[in-house]
């Protein structure tokens, strides 16, 4: 644990000298433990490991935030806008999640900065320490959230049961001692003495046993887990979602085609990029993105590197007597590598054709687009292009430029599991100038676009994706695809991959918000509809297989009735929002969520959990940290050395660790299972020797007590758990409540057994001839040595190797404990001292133990007959009777039923489901019409949105105003002032975006 914990300093511990600008304007350096909230920073051109979390207020840094996310991506940070220059009347409120990509954060290393003309990057710092983004990581990483288990809970549960036992005997020593006259201080020793017996205070470092060999089993396999605790959940996971991109699918794109657009109708598609006209579509495909050049390479999305590389263009970083020919301060310049145009030129080039990118507006999964700001050489204003999802950036194009067929387009792609990104553009009035521009917001100029046409890439699934969801769906464990990408990709994937069998329909949940007019009156209230996403003769043929009543979708198969949702982003939202009572039906059969942001991922997650689901999550690390964080178990498959968003990290970057988590998980579980009924039984069964031995006035010696707890109880429980997971799923995932049925008639009827034979022997004994009972010795009264002492000391020994052996079960979750050489090697070794000590030990080893041995040698061997009896009898108890079907499935569900509250609430919407034949009523519609008349309610409603928010109008000297309500946000940028961060004082000119009071 110490050297566990020095590594973890030594891998989050880091100072260097940083230079603060203070007292008018003057730089010093200082160390960067010595930063406060407010101080102003310049970050190096050469870039450096960020100490603390600041945000950007000038110049760009290219970022690489693989120690937050698990991505190793670079990303461009772009400075905070400044109010004073696009807010004349309205209060900006400073958000860290909504200006993520305006903040560095600390642990991330910057890669390089950009701002010419002899400006300075800076920053404005406005967290340290354990308030930054890595400090709550780490703080995570050193006091994880509480993981609440039923297994953890109950064994509390056992604990105070075996306190309230220990207490019976406490009472018990008490009145046999006063009524014997024994001393005070003899009583009091005595009577602790059977506290500590009946609670065992090894019992917590014996249940992480299991642990910490299942965790270094997952070392080995490459799987790194961070919060060990999580291995023992893992066990009782019987529902996992996946991201997609990057996880089911490969991360590596290749380009299919592109579908461009002329006059608002879809051309031929081309399926090399060199047969497009070099035109809009072209300039788009060059500009849009966040590639950079990091020493010498071209870097950024592998998607974006396609599309760049498909175009054969070139990228350029020029220094700053280049950027003056484009008016700006930081451009990135693209170029064709050859001048020679082909079909239809842009802007009626000239020989020199470049294009600089003088503003970005980065990608960003809850807006799902990214744009770009670009002026041609020689041309006297600037364009706008947009790239991002179909659906969105369609919403954001003048009508008449979309195709009126663009949805049945985008589904011919996305049914295939395409990837699909449209492309749209606007020339800006050229009287938008350069300075307004580097400050306007982008609400202002995303919008009244030209629709371009779609990129078409194909996105292969993983080669191990089909086989592990087909796996996990044998062993019962539900699978979820959660995924930003498009639905009806999704719903290929799906289908494709084993999420959905083939015979199985698909229901996709559409949920309305409700329309108003302009004057705020409600024309149409809320609802939600339920169409087939097969075909009608497709979804016919189900019904006819599969005895499906239309309308009803009654599947039957065997007594349930088999049926999936798909849910998008927008509707989710509407659910939540408008139909709550929806949720949990809607949660319990949803198989596909597409088009979710971060938040609403980490949302499904919450509500599966609050419906009693053991939720796992697998994703690749970028935008799935917090339903990572949030599930029972996440598993990232980040490339990074060690990513802290998920309690797991797999090396292997594909889904096939998912079974071995669980496979693991579930040994662990057993393995946790098997020691605590080991230790409750071990005490439970000392407790019983020495209560026996108390009411003859004798105890176990010193030495008995020390063979019994350093030889038996510490070997055997060390050696128990390195017994290896079992090579398959079981599709009944092991027991979670020890309050169970057959863990708690285990530990009872085991004990009753154990106290039969003590008390057997004790009895037993005194029918021989040669046995004298025992007196106390007056001289000594802590001699013990007497027959009654020798024959429940033996018998309890053979006991705790029995109880080992009967509790350390084999397949169907852990391989058979013969596969346990260091287990068997222990028990023989154990067995055989045992032995030795019952039969024929020298007279020095029994003097030393003060055992009293019967003279006669033959009598001994009854001891170790009724020893195997013992065994035999435990082993058919466990066996056929404690781990049966019938004890352990049909009598649990029927007191489940009994009991109020016993049965997750995922199970009784289940039910209510089955006994509704009439629920959901499904219709069949074109898909393409449903999400087209879906796409237009919510066009409508955000238009009327903007017109209540937005207001932008120009002037001939390209000023802009902009007002805008702000909603419940916690810090203000008010004329400049960004308060909640101590207010320091910065200033700068207006020309370099300087001119910003934080």
């Amino acid at each position: 644990m110490l050297q566990m914990q020095r590594a973890l300093r030594n891998t989050i511990q880091s100072s260097t000298i940083v230079t603060v600008i203070r007292n008018n304007n003057e730089c010093m350096e200082i160390n960067s433990d010595d930063l406060v909230p407010g101080d102003i920073i310049e970050i190096p051109r050469s870039g450096c490991l960020m100490q603390c979390d600041a945000v950007l207020v000038s110049g760009n840094c290219i970022v690489n935030e693989s120690m937050l996310t698990g991505e190793s991506v670079p990303v461009t940070k772009t400075p905070l806008p400044n109010p004073r220059f696009t807010h004349e009347d309205s209060k900006v409120y400073f958000n860290v999640k909504d200006h993520a990509r305006h903040i560095l954060y600390c642990g991330t290393q910057v890669m390089q900065t950009r701002y010419y003309g002899g400006h300075k990057v800076k920053a404005v710092v406005f967290r340290t320490a354990f308030s930054t983004a890595k400090g709550e990581l780490v703080r995570s990483i050193l006091y994880p959230k509480p993981v609440d288990f039923r297994f953890n809970r109950d064994t509390y549960i056992f604990v105070g049961i075996l306190g309230v036992i220990s207490v019976m005997g406490f009472i018990y020593t008490i009145i046999l001692m006063v009524r014997r006259d024994n001393l005070v201080e003899d009583i009091i020793i005595r009577s602790l003495d059977l506290v500590t017996i009946a609670v065992p205070p090894a019992l917590p470092a014996a249940l992480t046993v299991g642990i910490v060999f299942a965790q270094s089993r997952l070392k080995r396999a490459r799987i790194y887990c961070i919060s060990p605790r999580s291995i023992n959940v893992c066990g009782s996971i019987n529902t996992v979602c996946f991201d997609k991109t990057g996880t089911l699918t490969e991360e590596g794109l290749d380009m299919h085609s592109i579908v461009p657009v002329h006059d608002g109708k879809f051309g031929l598609e081309l399926s090399s990029v060199k047969m497009l006209p070099r035109g809009n579509m072209m300039v788009g495909m060059a500009t849009c993105h966040s590639l950079t050049i990091i020493e010498g390479v071209l870097s950024g999305d592998p998607l974006e590197l396609i599309m760049f590389e498909s175009i054969g263009w070139e990228l350029k970083e020029p220094g700053m007597e280049e950027s003056s020919n484009f008016d700006t301060i930081c451009p990135t310049i693209v170029y064709p590598k050859t001048e020679e145009p082909v079909g239809p030129v842009y802007h009626n080039l000239t020989s020199r054709f470049e294009i600089g990118i003088v503003r970005q507006f980065t990608f960003s999964s809850s807006l799902q687009r990214m744009s770009v700001i670009v002026r041609q050489l020689g041309s006297d204003h600037f364009d706008i292009y947009t790239k991002g999802a179909p659906e969105m950036v369609s919403s954001l194009c003048v009508t008449d430029t979309v195709p009126p067929d663009f949805h049945d387009v985008l589904m011919t792609y996305t049914r295939h599991g395409y990837r699909v990104l449209a492309l749209a553009y606007k020339p800006l009035s050229d009287r938008l100038k350069y300075p307004k521009l580097q400050r306007i917001e982008r609400e202002q100029v995303e919008r009244g676009l030209t629709f371009l046409g779609l990129i078409i890439m194909e996105n292969r699934l993983k080669p191990e994706t089909t086989q592990v969801i087909n796996q996990l769906n044998r062993a019962n464990i539900r699978t979820i695809m959660v995924t930003g990408d498009n639905m009806l990709t999704a719903l290929s994937v799906a289908r494709e991959s084993g999420f959905v069998k083939p015979t199985e329909p698909i229901i996709l949940v559409q949920a309305f918000p409700p329309q108003t007019d302009a004057v705020g009156n409600v024309t149409e209230t809320p609802h939600v509809e339920y169409v087939y996403t097969d075909a009608r003769e497709d979804v016919e043929d189900n019904v006819n297989s599969m005895g499906i009543k239309d309308g009803g979708a009654d599947i039957e198969k065997g007594q349930g009735r088999i049926y999936h949702f798909a849910v998008t982003g927008k509707s989710w939202a509407v659910l939540k929002e408008h139909f709550s009572e929806l949720m949990s039906k809607i949660v319990v059969r949803g198989t596909i969520f597409a088009r979710m942001s971060p938040d609403q991922k980490a949302q499904l997650v919450e509500n599966l959990q609050d419906l009693g689901y053991y939720v796992g999550m697998c994703g690749d690390g970028a935008n799935d940290c917090g339903a990572l964080k949030t599930a029972h178990a996440g598993i990232s498959l980040s490339e990074a050395e060690a990513s802290v968003a998920s309690p797991f990290t797999s090396k292997n970057a594909n889904i096939s660790c998912v079974p071995t988590v669980i496979r693991e998980g579930r040994a662990a579980l057993v393995t946790s299972f098997g020691i605590f009924k080991y230790m409750a039984c071990y005490s439970l069964t000392q407790f019983l020797s020495v209560l026996i031995l108390y009411w003859i006035s004798n105890n176990l010696t010193d030495f008995e007590f020390l063979y019994i707890d350093l030889i038996l109880l510490t070997s055997l429980s060390v050696t128990f758990g390195r017994t290896h997971a079992y090579g398959k799923l079981h599709r009944v995932p092991p027991l979670v409540k020890l309050t169970s049925v057959a863990p708690v008639l285990s530990l009872i009827l085991h004990i009753i057994i154990m106290l039969a034979v003590q008390v057997f022997f004790l009895f037993y004994i005194k029918q021989a001839s040669w046995f004298v009972a025992f007196v106390i010795d007056p001289e000594d009264e802590y001699n013990y040595i007497s027959y009654e002492n020798m024959a429940i000391y033996v018998s309890s020994t053979y006991q705790y190797i029995i109880l080992a052996i009967i509790f350390s079960k084999g397949k169907p979750y852990r391989k058979s404990m013969f596969t346990n050489y260091a287990f068997l090697v222990n028990l023989i070794i154990v067995f055989g001292v045992t032995a030795w000590l019952n039969i024929y030990p020298t007279d020095a080893v029994a003097e030393f133990f003060e055992l009293q041995m019967p003279p006669d040698v033959p009598y001994r061997f009854i001891f170790l007959g009724v020893g195997f009896i013992n065994l035999l009898l435990c082993l058919l108890l466990e066996t056929f009777v404690l781990d049966s079907h019938f004890m352990t499935v049909t009598v649990q569900n029927k007191l489940e039923r009994i009991l109020p509250g016993a049965r997750p609430r995922y199970e009784e919407v289940e039910s209510l489901l089955q006994a509704n034949s009439t629920w959901p009523p499904v219709t069949s519609e074109d898909l393409a019409s449903t999400f087209q008349r879906l796409d237009s309610a919510y066009q409508s409603r955000s238009t009327l949105n903007e017109m209540d928010n937005l207001s932008l109008s120009g002037s001939e000297s390209g000023s802009i105003r902009l007002t805008a309500s702000t909603g419940k946000q916690r810090t203000r940028l008010d004329n400049g002032i960004l308060s909640g961060v101590d207010n320091p004082t910065y200033h700068g000119d207006e020309h370099s975006n300087e001119s910003t009071r934080l």
